[in-house]
């Protein structure tokens, strides 16, 4: 029988994520997001106005220019962090893993080991077509959803991802 062991790793000797040269997203996709941010923004002043239309006899002048600036407010926070969360985003292929870098107020990084990589899969959104952009979609056991995320790739480089980690996969089996 084997004798168990349990030694005690150092840290500090392990490979470094936070040193990797991270890509950032394509920047076709910087018009993605604001054209994706501009018809949110439509639809929230499309939404102000027929409010004003059918409901202006319970709407006082007062009410109707606090609920614009608060529309205008909204718009300009979506457009601000939109750019800022583009501006974010970045992503690495390494050996044995994928990185994945987001977030505007905290930075959220997620490896993923490709050993844990059960599917893979693209997605093209109507805009993200138009500019030849798609999203690479990484799942993991355990979830029906995606597990990874990573948008503005462009086409042809996320076909070769895809052919990448479904390579990673047929190896495992």
């Amino acid at each position: 029988m084997e004798e168990f062991t349990n030694e005690v790793i150092d840290t500090k000797q392990l490979p470094r994520y936070e040193e990797v040269q991270l890509t950032p997203l394509h920047p076709k996709y910087l018009k993605v997001v604001l054209i994706n941010s501009s018809l949110f923004i439509a639809i929230l002043v499309i939404g102000y106005f027929l409010l004003l239309i059918f409901d202006k006899e319970n709407i006082s002048p007062k009410f109707s220019i606090q609920l614009a600036i608060a529309v205008a407010v909204i718009s300009i926070f979506k457009l601000f962090f939109s750019i800022l969360g583009f501006k974010k985003k970045a992503y690495a292929f390494r050996n044995h893993d994928v990185i994945y870098r987001s977030g505007i107020i905290s930075t959220n990084t997620m490896v993923i080991p490709y050993n844990r990589v059960q599917h893979v899969a693209l997605h093209e959104g109507f805009v993200s077509r138009i500019f030849g952009l798609a999203k690479v979609e990484i799942f993991t056991a355990g979830g029906s959803s995606s597990d990874l995320e990573i948008p503005g790739i462009e086409k042809e480089e996320a076909e070769n991802i895809k052919q990448l980690l479904m390579g990673k996969i047929q190896k495992q089996l």
